[in-house]
């Protein structure tokens, strides 16, 4: 991945309009699925080097989670959901403004520790009855994920136990407290603490990641260049090297 140095050089061309006006600091803050926690924390080095005054804070979950903390009424700026389905629930409760785009793509991988002592190989590993499995609950998008995976392979994997989100199951492996997980790809890259195993199965569960502005944002234009931020052709490069993929 882009280190955050290089990456706000990069982005700075790409990031839009100038410094804001110097009048008190503006937060933005962006609700954002656990996953993106890498890349959007390069992105901030860069939109707030270029907006003095401008300040971006997060609120990292799972997208389940997010959507209900935007429909009860949280205040936020930015979403941007692991799924689409997350997404619609807070637009059917009328809490986007415009159009949701989708900015990248995501697929999982099973996580191990580097030296794999369990021996886990494939998803049929998985399914054993000896091996330690993490999972994100079912409600989730990458519970959701996992879920499609197993029944397009026909493999039924007990989980020894169920995370909030995507990071919470990768740091179940990192502790060792499991033989495995099944994360995203851009996780998997993130972490220096594991290696991850691909299988075709993946591909009948790609995630799309829509970003949208909210109805009633504080800040909306620069809520509006965030995602001009993201969308753009360097954004795009920070995504694609943290292991997203192109929508």
């Amino acid at each position: 991945a882009i280190g955050a140095a290089a990456a706000s050089a990069l982005l700075l061309g790409a990031a839009g309009c100038g410094p804001a006006e110097d009048s008190g600091a503006q937060i933005l803050t962006v609700f954002a699925a656990a996953s993106l926690t890498e890349p959007f924390n390069e992105f901030k080095t860069a939109f707030e080097d270029e907006r003095p005054g401008v300040e971006v804070e997060f609120n990292f979950a799972g997208s389940s989670e997010l959507a209900q903390q935007i429909n009860a009424g949280a205040p936020a700026d930015v979403f941007a959901s692991a799924n689409p389905a997350n997404m619609d629930l807070a637009a059917e409760a009328g809490n986007i403004e415009g159009e949701p785009v989708v900015f990248a793509e995501n697929t999982l991988e099973i996580a191990v520790p580097p030296d794999n002592p369990a021996g886990i190989e494939d998803l049929d590993d998985l399914a054993s009855e000896d091996a330690t499995v993490a999972l994100c609950a079912p409600e989730v998008p990458c519970g959701q994920a996992a879920r499609t995976v197993m029944r397009s392979s026909g493999t039924e994997i007990a989980a020894d136990t169920l995370e909030e989100d995507v990071k919470a199951a990768l740091t179940k492996v990192e502790l060792g407290e499991v033989d495995a997980a099944l994360v995203y790809r851009s996780d998997v890259i993130a972490s220096e603490e594991v290696s991850g195993i691909g299988f075709p199965e993946t591909e009948d569960a790609v995630n799309e990641y829509p970003i949208a502005v909210l109805a009633g944002a504080p800040q909306a234009g620069p809520a509006e260049e965030w995602i001009d931020l993201v969308t753009s052709e360097a954004g795009q490069g920070v995504l694609t090297g943290a292991g997203f993929r192109a929508p």
